[in-house]
């Protein structure tokens, strides 16, 4: 795959037809988006917040405040990339991430990773295309695969502020949905609210 390919996906010129009104539905339902401000050096944010590339890792502009909370991230293209949880004291510059005790992530090896131990493996690799949703109650963090609920959660998560964290390299590029998803939410889970929402 040539670089001209990679950023001319990175940027959004092979949008689908629904892109434009996709994107316009986001914005007025959430306002959460990766943060510009908490990214790495080598990371590159477009679609207004909604998809990574690059070398690095964002979190998103909000924590999750609420009791139950859901977002999607696509797989846009291959490559090395995670997505998960971490604190505002990650390393957003080093990735893989899950390698510290400040981030909790499924890597595209298909292994759920924290403090530099694999604590599970799927039983299918994620591919470019799949849509992985993650919950979070916490209590309990969870993925979904394509809709279908991975058999495993990890526990005993902590930090004071908890946020949604996304990282790229060698090529691979990732959309987050934090509004507007492809499947329903499970039953009790929701888009993740801003605390002044929950007021």
């Amino acid at each position: 795959m040539d670089c001209l390919h990679c950023v001319r996906t990175c940027f959004g010129f092979t949008r689908g037809p629904n892109y434009k009104l996709n994107l316009v539905k986001e914005q007025l339902i959430s306002n959460v988006v990766l943060d510009t401000s908490n990214m790495g050096n080598d990371v590159v944010i477009v679609k207004n917040g909604h998809r990574i590339c690059g070398t690095g890792a964002a979190l998103a502009s909000a924590p999750i405040v609420q009791n139950k909370a859901y977002f999607e991230v696509k797989i846009q293209q291959t490559g090395i990339w995670g997505l998960g949880l971490a604190t505002s004291d990650v390393n957003v510059s080093r990735v893989p991430l899950g390698n510290d005790t400040e981030s909790w992530v499924l890597r595209n090896d298909g292994t759920i990773c924290h403090n530099n131990e694999a604590v599970f493996r799927l039983r299918e690799t994620p591919m470019e295309g799949d849509i992985i949703g993650v919950t979070f109650d916490h209590i309990d963090l969870k993925f979904l695969l394509n809709n279908n609920i991975v058999e495993y959660s990890v526990t005993g998560i902590r930090g004071s502020e908890l946020y949604p964290v996304l990282y790229v390299d060698e090529g691979a590029i990732l959309d987050v949905s934090f509004a507007s998803f492809q499947y329903s939410p499970p039953p009790g889970f929701d888009r993740i609210l801003l605390e002044k929402s929950l007021l």
